[in-house]
């Protein structure tokens, strides 16, 4: 029903933001992420989800379109509402998120807290095959565990390549040559693709 929401950043705190748009305070429920990305805008745009049920109507915003597409498809899943999609995507982000599902790894899901292993185990069965259908452009640098390839990333947007088009270079790189690359050697293999 409602795409987005652009207006004033009248509140926020982890858990909720107050936008007004054209005189209208709208409360909407957010995750941590979210509120890390919009906590020190004066004005924001945020990307919706609306949820009506019979004792309560909700408004769940997201400061990407990642981030709800991802919170979509975990409230599909049996036993996953909406909030304890919301408490997933402030423990990971939407391509920590993403990748984690997709690689199987039900022991870190396990590790968002309210989260136990059969529900971990459920979001990954029934996610896995829908999201590796779906376009969803994870960025590189949400591979934090992985200092070569920050720094590769680094070095080639200092060199002046724009950062989406590394990102996709050096994905593109560590898919076809292997992550355990060092900086010189992503640098070198990815400025042969740019």
């Amino acid at each position: 029903m409602y795409e987005y929401i652009f207006g004033k950043l009248v509140r926020s705190n982890p858990t909720y933001c107050v936008i007004d748009c054209n005189g209208i305070g709208y409360n909407i429920l957010i995750s941590v992420n979210t509120y890390t990305a919009i906590k020190d805008s004066a004005e924001v745009k945020l990307y919706l989800h609306h949820i009506l049920r019979d004792d309560s109507e909700n408004l769940y915003g997201f400061f990407t379109e990642k981030e709800r597409t991802i919170f979509r498809f975990l409230i599909t899943v049996s036993g996953v509402g909406a909030n304890t999609a919301r408490v997933i995507l402030s423990s990971l982000t939407a391509d920590e998120l993403y990748s984690t599902i997709v690689d199987g790894n039900y022991k870190r899901l396990k590790s968002v807290k309210g989260i136990g292993e059969k529900t971990a185990q459920r979001i990954v069965v029934d996610l896995r095959d829908k999201l590796t259908k779906v376009d969803f452009d994870v960025e590189v640098n949400a591979l934090k565990h992985n200092n070569n390839l920050d720094e590769a990333l680094s070095a080639l947007t200092m060199l002046g390549f724009p950062k989406p088009a590394v990102e996709k270079a050096l994905r593109n790189t560590v898919e076809s040559k292997g992550s355990e690359l060092s900086v010189e050697d992503l640098v070198k293999e990815t400025l042969k693709i740019m």
